[in-house]
């Protein structure tokens, strides 16, 4: 959304919003010159686009976008609604934006905003006339929303409430498609119904790229099994990823990538080969990966000295922790792991508690937080501690955010992660400033 609201700003469009809860990101806004309420009043509409300022015949002027995460029972959206505003969701609106572009779009469970990040870079970097809306913050470019030329679009294709459908891309990825969103799907067969209709969006079969173990058609992708485009000769030095890319033209040697994990190697496979087909000259593109340095709470590092890692991921669903466990186990395959964990929504911790229990155990020390409910209201008897129970590692605990700081500084434990896509985000930068105040005490 603040992606959408910053080209539109961009476009000499006078932008406002509404979030539940003031971020870093909320902050940057209101500082580019784009207000952000964060009390759900008729009131903190601006007046200019009250239905009373705006005639009925100049509504086409204001344009009211919202994004499925909004509760139904939202007072400024439920206002507009009343007045007969254009309204739009936010995929709808991504649709008509990259309509008349070369839309590249990445889909999948997991993945999306690392794999979109990578292409957008790739792109951006070798000089392409690409626009890239992203659903996390680029570290390279300390924003969501890239913008080096409107002939190409790079777009994060959400499976939430079948978001995606409203695309048309030209070349799009799928990463995973793993159960997820069951409150809106059903069951896991729906989920994969829906990506394979997205993929017969793109019109040429070759322009689908997917990760070989989906059963879509498409050119695969995988790490040291044979595919279309793969991952050959990978080695780990100094924490970063040396291989071969294989490509169905030849193959590009001595390819460096610095983030972390197999899962965020095969976004980068799928990132190069939509750069590749997308027109971009390929003897820029080793330089370009080298220089990618991530997506903010997407494996990031906060601190990492010979005493302390600290890492901060946003991971909220069993398969990303997982995915989370194997690169931190590769790169400190001998250390003592503590996972601080908040659990986001009732349904998804319902719907996945087994397989949550399991990827949890995996740590030396579990730290939960209370669920966060986002849209949701809770569900008796889905708690944090009914998960905790389910949880068989050596050390295992339920806490208040409150007391995090003494938890996080008692731990033996040198690797340590603070993990979920709820307000344990905002806690981040806090517990950082508190390790590293300790480290030099």
């Amino acid at each position: 959304m603040s992606a959408l609201a910053r080209y539109f700003k961009m476009q000499g469009k006078a932008v406002f919003g509404y979030d539940k809860t003031a971020t870093d990101l909320t902050n940057e806004l209101i500082s580019e010159g784009i207000p952000v309420t964060f009390t759900d009043e008729i009131s903190e509409i601006q007046e200019k686009v009250l239905a009373k300022a705006v005639p009925a015949d100049r509504r086409e002027n204001v344009l009211v976008v919202f994004t499925p995460a909004i509760p139904k029972h939202n007072k400024i959206l439920n206002y507009f609604f009343s007045e007969d505003f254009q309204i739009v969701k936010r995929a709808e609106l991504l649709g008509e934006v990259s309509k008349n572009t070369l839309c590249l779009a990445v889909a999948g469970t997991h993945g999306k905003t690392t794999t979109s990040a990578i292409l957008g870079h790739l792109l951006a970097e070798c000089n392409m006339p690409v626009t890239v809306f992203l659903g996390g913050i680029a570290e390279n470019y300390n924003s969501n929303f890239i913008y080096k030329g409107s002939e190409i679009t790079v777009v994060e294709a959400d499976e939430f409430d079948r978001s995606f459908l409203q695309l048309r891309p030209d070349i799009a990825c799928i990463t995973s498609m793993d159960a997820d969103h069951l409150d809106i799907y059903g069951d896991a067969a729906e989920i994969e119904n829906a990506f394979r209709t997205f993929a017969q969006l793109v019109e040429k079969e070759e322009n689908v790229f997917i990760n070989k173990n989906l059963p879509l058609d498409g050119m695969t992708v995988a790490v040291e099994e044979q595919a279309d485009y793969e991952a050959q000769n990978v080695k780990i030095k100094d924490g970063a990823y040396l291989f071969d890319l294989k490509t169905p033209n030849g193959i590009l040697e001595n390819l460096t990538f610095n983030l972390p994990g197999r899962h965020n190697l095969k976004n980068a496979i799928m990132a190069l080969g939509m750069a590749i087909l997308a027109g971009s000259p390929t003897d820029c593109l080793p330089k370009a990966l080298a220089t990618f340095k991530g997506v903010k709470r997407r494996f990031s590092y906060k601190i990492k000295s010979e005493n302390l890692v600290l890492i901060d991921d946003y991971a909220h669903h069993p398969t990303e922790i997982d995915a989370l466990f194997q690169a931190v186990d590769e790169m400190y395959p001998n250390d003592h792991k503590q996972i601080v964990f908040q659990p986001h929504l009732f349904s998804r911790t319902r719907d996945f508690a087994e397989d949550f229990a399991k990827s949890l155990s995996q740590f030396d020390e579990v730290v939960l937080l209370d669920i966060y409910p986002a849209r949701e209201e809770p569900i008796e008897g889905i708690t944090s501690e009914w998960l905790l129970d389910q949880i068989v590692a050596d050390k295992k605990s339920l806490v208040f955010k409150s007391a995090l700081p003494e938890v996080l500084l008692k731990s033996k434990c040198r690797i340590k992660l603070l993990v979920g896509a709820g307000d344990i985000g905002a806690e981040v930068n806090k517990l950082t400033k508190i390790l590293k105040n300790e480290a030099q005490s």
